[in-house]
């Protein structure tokens, strides 16, 4: 058992494992409070202004958790906002690549800030915007020039990325109204990494910066990891402040958030053998933890190790019928048998608000749970009728 088994295990006895019901995500409220006060630390030490990024978790049952600590949300559309206000309420800020003007008639009723991502976007619904019937703030995203994202898929500063504007965009451009810029270029990265992105961003954006009143930093601040350098964050975020006449600063981490707050709890349905060992799961990488395709991403699997490391290796398959639906190859101490459970880590993130129904596979319960207080809440279970209702 290695270090993350031990904390998974301290956040999810075996006693709460054994009586969900699977294929599940279970979600420590302790470990989501942990996380939240790491965050509201670096808000006091700072005096920057940190929101809940809802495209990674939007679980409105630990909204009270959450708001205890932070200073409110980020959308990326409508829905978003609207599930922000309504659930979260607390500051609202929204961005996307772009908004019709339904969209934006929703996207002004719901956030108190928006961002554009270009010109002609602001030029578009700056008059709605204006006639809001509640003060908005509205920003720009900006390219910074800079990333250190290793997978393509998740780099939002590649050449010919869609997001934010270059600085030869704003040539001449009449910045009135526009109260902030926004950047974002990081993913599960540390402090030394926003430290080179913020150099490039003020190389490219510093004659700017001076006639904003907000700058935000965007998501991607592994910040809750154990080796995370929160010293070198809050020089960071102190030293900019100070340099641009204390311009308030806003952080949008979502993986942060609920960083190793979640286990994913899957059961082996039957076990073959087919040139190696496969296990057949009662869920599904395609549908249930879509990342771990798309990434790829592979989970850690509580007393397991890579293939061939332990005594018995089997390939875990889903239970859709796409070929390719498999989470991984991993080794056992003991053969898998049927009605086993196995305990996916760090799985709260990017996982229920992705999934989906391919193939009528049934969408996982959803748990929350306190070890501290010996509790465990089924918050959705889904059925038929969810399925039915999203194809019509």
């Amino acid at each position: 058992m290695n270090i993350s088994d031990s904390q998974t295990l301290f956040d999810f006895p075996q006693e709460i494992i054994k009586h969900v019901e699977t294929p599940c995500y279970l979600i420590s409220e302790d470990a989501v409070r942990r996380n939240c006060r790491i965050l509201a630390d670096v808000q006091q030490r700072t005096g920057a202004r940190v929101l809940l990024a809802l495209k990674a978790f939007a679980l409105p049952a630990l909204f009270p958790v959450i708001r205890e600590y932070l200073h409110g949300v980020c959308a990326s559309g409508p829905i978003e906002a609207q599930l922000g206000r309504e659930e979260f309420n607390r500051e609202v800020h929204t961005y996307a690549p772009a908004y019709t003007a339904a969209q934006m008639e929703r996207v002004v009723h719901y956030s108190d800030h928006i961002i554009f991502n270009s010109i002609s976007q602001w030029r578009t619904h700056r008059q709605l915007v204006s006639r809001a019937s509640h003060p908005i703030e509205v920003g720009l995203r900006v390219n910074p020039g800079h990333a250190e994202v290793e997978v393509d898929l998740y780099n939002p500063c590649l050449p010919g990325s869609r997001f934010g504007l270059n600085l030869e965009d704003l040539d001449g451009v009449d910045l009135t109204g526009i109260s902030g810029l926004h950047f974002h270029a990081l993913c599960e990265q540390d402090a030394d990494v926003l430290v080179r992105v913020l150099a490039s961003f003020e190389k490219r954006f510093g004659k700017y910066i001076n006639r904003m009143r907000w700058i935000n930093f965007g998501g991607g601040h592994h910040i809750t990891r154990s080796d995370y350098d929160l010293e070198l964050l809050c020089n960071t975020i102190a030293d900019f402040r100070k340099r641009y006449g204390n311009i308030s600063v806003y952080l949008e981490p979502g993986e942060a958030v609920v960083l190793n707050s979640g286990v994913f709890i899957t059961s082996v349905i039957d076990t073959i053998h087919k040139d190696m060992n496969i296990a057949i799961l009662d869920s599904s990488a395609e549908a249930h933890m879509p990342d771990v395709l798309a990434m790829p991403y592979r989970p850690h699997i509580v007393n397991s190790a890579k293939e061939k490391e332990l005594r018995h290796t089997y390939r875990l398959g889903g239970i859709s019928c796409l070929a390719g639906d498999i989470i991984g190859d991993y080794s056992f101490d003991t053969p898998l048998h049927a009605g086993q459970r196995l305990v996916l880590t760090d799985m709260a993130l990017y996982s229920f608000v992705k999934n989906n129904t391919f193939n009528g596979v049934e969408l996982p319960a959803i748990y929350t749970c306190s070890s501290k207080e010996n509790t465990l809440r089924l918050i959705r279970r889904f059925t038929y009728d969810d399925y039915r209702s999203r194809i019509a």
